[in-house]
């Protein structure tokens, strides 16, 4: 007897079908979309005044990948988790490696911390003490390391660097500092190695950051090399940011490098992507969809679950990029480029809201069932006992978070 979903998917494909659309090539391409989740977001976190411990949460980067790899299993498309150190220093990156690999999964990103240390109040790459700066390099050219013992090719940076008050320090010097140690870092990468640049418009400093928008990452970027590339985070954006218009340019100008999904309400990146304005990233695929076949972009979840079970959110939160990339898959490129060569807005509007009102779910579930993972991830990793098992297992010592 046909189940629910599939009497859904056999409805969908006959009314996508009539309209023309090739559903075994969007299916293909749901098939190798991949995510890669965040070691950070399966530990204890919270906000800037309390972090809220949670049962069951991992102890250690292997019982991060381990959860990480729960999530792979339920959606079938996140096959790698990003690791920051030192959260997830561990003595042999080698038995790391290991782990993940028996597990089906594998360490992506590597992650410098440059904001946590004391010597950093001032700034870390941008510091205007030298010592401070060596310091911050140093890290650096340990994360490089770290990346070839796990068998990683990307350095993904964020700073914290900035400035509190007016007349602080010089804003062109700081970048020449950034600079100096930016070249130092990206002459030591490995061949193949990229280097993610990410930025953020405010907080923690509250007069100027040192990279705070996509042009200064840009700029940056282009002075260090064709392997130095912009990573836009969802979150890190000034209310009202045209972000779909910010990944187009970056794709023209070939440095694109990377994707955090997130969302906010305000002022930072730690609700589940599409909580809030679920049209903005369809919005956003629809321009990263026609430049993915022949450019490389790293699509990377950074979410802090504070309040929800962690395992259970970053599998809502895949969920919520599937159906956004099914979705955009969906708009009838050709009949947009004619609308718009014709100056038919109203039409051109409407293929993007036919696409975006799609209920692309039971597509998406049959995708997740050809793949082995789950029709409903969310049910069935309730229904494993899994987040109880662990629970019981990890009582004895402290569970990891930020620090």
């Amino acid at each position: 007897m046909e189940s629910a979903t599939e009497r859904a998917y056999a409805h969908l494909t006959e009314f996508l079908a009539a309209r023309g659309v090739d559903v075994e090539a969007i299916e293909e391409r749901l098939r190798s979309q991949r995510v890669e989740t965040p070691s950070w977001g399966y530990g204890n976190s919270g906000t800037r005044f309390k972090v809220f411990p949670q049962l069951g949460v991992p102890r250690d980067a292997f019982e991060k990948i381990s959860d990480a790899a729960e999530v792979h299993q339920f959606t079938g498309i996140c096959p790698s988790v990003a690791i920051h150190i030192p959260w997830d220093r561990v003595d042999d990156y080698g038995e790391l490696k290991t782990h993940a690999e028996s597990l089906g999964m594998e360490i992506g990103a590597v992650n410098p911390n440059l904001f946590q240390e004391e010597e950093y109040r001032l700034g870390s790459v941008c510091n205007p003490d030298p010592a401070v700066r060596r310091k911050a390099t140093d890290h650096l050219l340990e994360c490089i390391e770290v990346a070839g013992e796990v068998g990683s090719d990307v350095l993904s940076l964020w700073f914290a660097d900035g400035t509190n008050y007016a007349g602080q320090d010089s804003f062109v010097e700081r970048r020449h500092r950034m600079h100096e140690c930016l070249s130092e870092v990206y002459a030591a990468m490995t061949e193949g190695m990229r280097m993610l640049l990410e930025y953020k418009p405010f907080e923690p400093a509250f007069y100027h950051t040192d990279l705070p928008d996509w042009g200064a990452a840009l700029t940056m970027c282009q002075k260090l090399g064709e392997r130095a590339e912009v990573l836009i985070d969802l979150g890190h954006h000034l209310q009202g940011t045209n972000i779909e218009h910010i990944v187009g340019m970056l794709l023209e100008e070939g440095r694109l490098g990377g994707f955090h999904f997130n969302n906010r309400k305000y002022a930072d990146d730690d609700l589940i992507v599409a909580s809030i304005n679920p049209f903005e990233l369809f919005l956003i695929y629809v321009e990263l969809v026609e430049a993915e076949e022949s450019t490389r972009i790293d699509y990377m979840i950074d979410q802090a679950h504070n309040i929800e079970p962690k395992i259970e959110a970053m599998i809502l939160s895949v969920m919520n990029l599937q159906e956004a990339y099914a979705k955009a898959l969906l708009v009838d490129r050709t009949k947009l480029a004619e609308a718009r060569r014709a100056g038919d807005v109203l039409l051109a509007h409407r293929l993007l809201l036919d696409a975006y009102n799609t209920d692309v779910r039971p597509l998406c579930a049959q995708v997740r069932e050809g793949l082995g993972a789950a029709v409903d991830p969310i049910a069935t990793f309730r229904e494993s006992g899994y987040a109880q098992r662990v629970a019981g297992e990890r009582r004895e010592g402290l569970g990891a978070g930020w620090g």
